[in-house]
């Protein structure tokens, strides 16, 4: 059962989302606030935060949720017509955090309080900064020669090349920095001089330009290969050492294990024949209880594999809720962490894992029931 307002003595939270109003990410927030008796969320749209005109109300409770979904938006974050264009990251990145730290100078000018702190928004939207922040902690992660602030810069394919051969690589990814949902992911595999395949849901049109696609290919020629990753390159790119994945029933796995206020909350388990697992390119949900069971039989531990969730978490502990993709390694006796997702909480109908003290609630509601725990808490270390 949710916890309720009611429940509670004092003033409750008052929440504001920034969003997309009308998208699936704030009605499921919208529900979760309305379940636990409190106020609906003032919907504050990141249009109004790119046009300079957001604003908040002194003691909000800010949430920032995903920009995307939104043409208009999309327009202004990356100057393309075409969301399904791949192009402009760079320049979405650069103007989606001004936007961020647009919301946070707004919300603490008005004594409001944010949910997700800036500068953690900003590593976890750059692949190379957050993947150094993680071996930084001792995180376990593929390697990857782009790790860092400090790395040399992707200019092309041929860096891809040398950079992959000098780390003695045979398979890696290749993704874009600053990518979200597979966007521009190449799976690439060689074998020798011009022997060169990659498995990709990037289209390359007659005259260049790329675009998503909902249907995962294979390049088959280095050529091809090539002028992908080369028209991908001046939006920055991430090479990471492509780690043979688990099995479910035939099928590649890994996990996406939501963290909220430091404790693994809610896992969903990803298989798929691709080396892209992502649900919306095909991937399919898997058995949680088979990966439990396949763990412990391995001699690992279930336990364990949530702490590297949470350890992962514990590098952005400024940020209330976090999406760790979860790498499990063949045997399943051993995990890497791949990526960590700033809005990667947008797991529908999926309640809280058993033990998580979110037993029953979705994810946006487990997040509703941490703020009411921190109120709840700092009215009592608040109470002479």
């Amino acid at each position: 059962m949710s916890p309720s307002a009611n429940s509670t003595t004092g003033p409750v939270p008052r929440f504001a989302v920034v969003g997309v109003p009308g998208n699936r990410r704030v009605a499921l927030f919208q529900d979760a606030v309305r379940a636990a008796g409190l106020p609906p969320a003032r919907v504050v749209p990141w249009l109004h935060v790119l046009r300079g005109e957001a604003a908040f109300h002194p003691g909000e409770t800010v949430r920032m949720d995903s920009p995307g979904e939104d043409a208009e938006v999309e327009r202004l974050l990356r100057a393309v017509g075409d969301p399904a264009r791949v192009e402009g990251t760079a320049l979405w990145y650069t103007r989606f955090i001004s936007a961020v730290r647009a919301v946070a100078r707004a919300a603490a000018a008005s004594g409001a309080v944010l949910l997700d702190d800036p500068g953690d928004v900003a590593v976890l939207f750059d692949k190379r900064l957050c993947h150094a922040v993680l071996d930084g902690a001792k995180v376990p992660v593929p390697a990857s020669p782009t790790s860092g602030a400090a790395a040399p810069v992707v200019r092309d394919w041929a860096d891809v090349r040398d950079r992959m051969a000098a780390q003695g690589m045979s398979r890696a990814f290749v993704k874009l920095a600053h990518g979200s949902s597979a966007s521009g992911v190449l799976a690439v595999e060689t074998a020798g001089p011009g022997r060169v395949r990659a498995t990709t849901s990037v289209e390359r049109d007659t005259s260049g330009r790329l675009f998503n696609s909902l249907r995962v290919r294979r390049c088959t020629t280095e050529r091809e290969v090539a002028a992908i990753v080369d028209a991908l390159a001046p939006d920055g790119l991430h090479i990471e050492r492509w780690l043979p994945k688990a099995a479910q029933r035939g099928r590649a796995a890994d996990l996406r294990v939501v963290v909220v206020a430091g404790r693994a909350t809610h896992a969903v388990v990803r298989t798929s024949r691709s080396p892209m697992t992502n649900l919306h390119l095909g991937g399919e949900r898997g058995s949680l209880d088979d990966v439990r069971a396949a763990v412990e039989a391995a001699g690992g531990s279930w336990a364990d594999a949530l702490a590297v969730c949470e350890r992962a978490a514990a590098c952005f502990p400024d940020t209330l809720c976090v999406g760790v993709d979860l790498l499990p390694a063949t045997g399943w006796r051993r995990f890497a962490v791949g990526e960590v997702n700033a809005f990667g909480d947008l797991l529908p109908r999926l309640t809280g894992l058993p033990g998580s003290g979110a037993e029953g609630l979705d994810t946006y509601a487990a997040q509703v029931a941490a703020v009411l725990n921190r109120t709840r808490n700092h009215r009592a270390t608040a109470t002479p």
